[in-house]
């Protein structure tokens, strides 16, 4: 019998960065994530962190989870408490030891997001966001000084999205929504950032509609004359535009040449790595590609000629983190897929065939043919749209018989993807339940990214609404599939996912035999008053005002449902929770048992909006499993 110890004896390696001749990362090698180091062509990993300090996931973080200043002697690292999110940067010696504030306390009633630096001159630019009030600023600091630079203010984000060599520019972002967004350009000496782009909120008249633009990853090109850059503007799947920063105005669109990826997805990432050289890095299908190419700065071209990732051995998977090492011309990354944990690689030479794994992560005493590597389960919806999805099957060789029982898993977000992904929460879980006889099933409706901007801004002002619909047909078509038995069927979800997991089983009772909730919003309107102040402004747009809207609020909300919910119901909640408190998953289970409903509640009491140490991973993974083979008998 396949134990869930097993997968999870396969350890993480995420954010990896080559500093000389040593491979940094982040880990669970200690039970928890931290950070170690250890040398490039191998030996055993140093921990550079006292075993009592936990990172947090960096897919949650907000940024860089940390910087390494060789000069210094120091890393930066961004830390909170047990999954609270309010981060903090910390310094503490290259070779490990004992982190200390930065810039003292500074930032002590705030929550920091570390969005770049340069090694070479100390200097670093943070985003932190008042645990106060509804304000966000952006910095320039000098870790060798301590000195900080305000470089702008804003309810809306103050987001540094990049800046030039010299750092005498950076540009900072206001975001309002998904692809809604408006630039500001700082220049030292010249006081606060000005307006670069857009169209502010408080200019627009009631009713305005604003192009999306979805910019992001600003890079100054050649003598700093234009900003290169990911848009939407002219491909919904995203693509690259020059802005020309001698006379701000018209975005120009730039060819990229040299892709041999196919399928379906978007452009995700640019980064400057140094000269005219540019990665690129895509979303296909949900496996990651990503390129190197020349800019041509007169021609307005980027011509990617070197695949990083997405050939063999780098394919079928997904990125965890990539890093360019500019003194050694090579790159260190992580990579994982649906039946392979994550390893650690460098990709050099000239020609970048040079691929070493560095890491060799392997389940235990778990024959990997056993693990499902999912099919296309793409379906079209009620109203005509094309839903992608992938369905987990038990291999045949565990001897199933039969059609089996259905779980259908919904990704959090909503504005996320469930990816190919073994170092995501989902993918071990979703691995048992196949070894356990359970068929998996994992839709990205409207509302996820990965299929373009218009599809993704398909869920603003409308949680409940069309996307319940989809996951709905969803089940209708699920019940033609002979080998399944949509009678047996059980839906799980996390945050988004969650709140999408109440919906269904309330208001499509008839569906399920069984439901896991695992720190999803129960009422939008108390969930909207207890996220934290500075999140506030974005939910009032994409979700709903709680005064304005507040009858859709309660009409879209679970808890004026729950009285429908007859089937099992397990609630899993971070106690640290600051995106849905623990509050909300306390007040649906003590609603739940006065109303006589069978409700189990499983409280960690030192995470947050993740289960990420590895001894409450296996005691969730136990949970929902066990829950799942009582009500669902496969």
């Amino acid at each position: 019998m396949a134990r869930m110890e097993s997968l999870l004896s396969a350890r993480l390696f995420l954010s990896p960065r080559w500093v000389g001749e040593r491979l940094y990362f982040i880990s669970d090698l200690g039970g928890q994530l931290s950070l170690y180091s250890m040398e490039a062509e191998g030996g055993i990993p140093q921990p550079l962190l006292p075993g009592h300090i936990a990172l947090q996931n960096p897919d949650l973080v907000g940024g860089e989870p940390y910087l390494i200043f060789p000069g210094l002697g120091k890393i930066l690292v961004m830390i909170d408490a047990d999954g609270d999110e309010n981060y903090q940067p910390m310094l503490l010696p290259i070779e490990g030891g004992f982190p200390e504030p930065a810039f003292g306390d500074t930032f002590a009633s705030h929550r920091a997001h570390l969005m770049g630096g340069d090694p070479e001159r100390n200097l670093v630019y943070l985003s932190v966001e008042s645990r106060k009030e509804s304000m966000h600023e952006a910095y320039q600091g000098n870790l060798k000084t301590g000195e900080l630079v305000r470089l702008a203010r804003s309810p809306w984000g103050a987001w540094v999205d990049g800046f030039n060599e010299d750092h005498t520019q950076a540009v900072i972002q206001d975001s309002y929504t998904v692809g809604d967004h408006v630039f500001y350009l700082w220049k030292k000496g010249e006081g606060e950032a000005k307006l670069l782009y857009g169209t502010p909120l408080e200019e627009r008249s009631d009713g305005e509609q604003v192009p999306l633009n979805g910019i992001t990853d600003c890079c100054f090109t050649t003598e700093d004359r234009g900003l290169l850059f990911l848009t939407a503007l002219f491909e919904d799947t995203y693509g690259l535009g020059w802005l020309d920063l001698g006379g701000p105005g018209e975005i120009q669109p730039v060819e990229v040449t040299g892709t041999v990826h196919s399928g379906q997805g978007e452009m995700v990432s640019l980064k400057h790595l140094k000269g005219s050289r540019y990665a690129v890095e895509y979303n296909i299908d949900g496996g990651s590609w990503l390129y190197e190419g020349t800019w041509d700065d007169s021609a307005r071209k980027l011509e990617l000629d070197r695949v990083i990732c997405g050939h063999s051995p780098l394919e079928g998977g997904v990125l965890k983190g990539f890093s360019y090492d500019k003194e050694g011309d090579r790159y260190a990354l992580a990579f994982s897929s649906a039946t392979s944990p994550i390893q650690l690689y460098t990709v050099e030479g000239e020609d970048r065939q040079t691929i070493i794994r560095r890491t060799q992560e392997r389940t235990l005493g778990l024959d990997p043919e056993l693990l499902s590597p999912g099919e296309d389960a793409s379906f079209t919806s009620h109203d005509g749209l094309r839903i992608s999805a992938r369905l987990y099957r038990p291999s045949e060789r565990l001897g199933f018989t039969g059609p089996r029982p259905l779980i259908y898993y919904i990704h959090g977000g909503p504005q996320s993807q469930e990816r190919p992904d073994f170092a995501w929460f989902s993918m071990p879980l979703i691995q048992f339940l196949t070894l356990q006889g359970f068929s998996v099933f994992v839709p990205n409706v409207r509302g996820s990214t990965g299929y373009g901007l218009n599809y993704t801004k398909r869920v603003d002002r409308d949680w409940g609404g069309q996307d319940r619909l989809d996951h709905v047909h969803a089940m209708q078509v699920l019940a033609e599939d002979p080998r399944l038995d949509t009678t047996r069927a059980a839906v799980v979800g996390r945050s988004y996912g969650g709140y999408m997991t109440l919906t269904l089983a309330s208001r499509h009772p008839e569906l399920w035999s069984a439901a896991v909730d695992m720190f999803g919003p129960y009422d939008l309107s108390s969930f909207m008053e207890r996220i934290p102040e500075t999140w506030k402004p974005y939910f009032q747009i994409a979700l709903g005002h709680p005064e304005k809207d507040r009858d859709f609020l309660i009409e879209r909300s679970p808890k004026t449902h729950i009285e429908g919910i007859t089937c099992p119901l397990l609630v899993i909640q971070g106690k640290n929770d600051p995106r849905v408190v623990e509050a909300e998953s306390s007040d649906l289970v003590e609603k739940l048992r006065s109303m006589g409903k069978d409700v189990e509640y499983l409280l960690f009491e030192d995470e947050g909006h993740d289960i990420l140490k590895m001894k409450n991973r296996i005691r969730c993974y136990h949970a929902i499993t066990q829950f799942f083979k009582e009500h669902l008998r496969p």
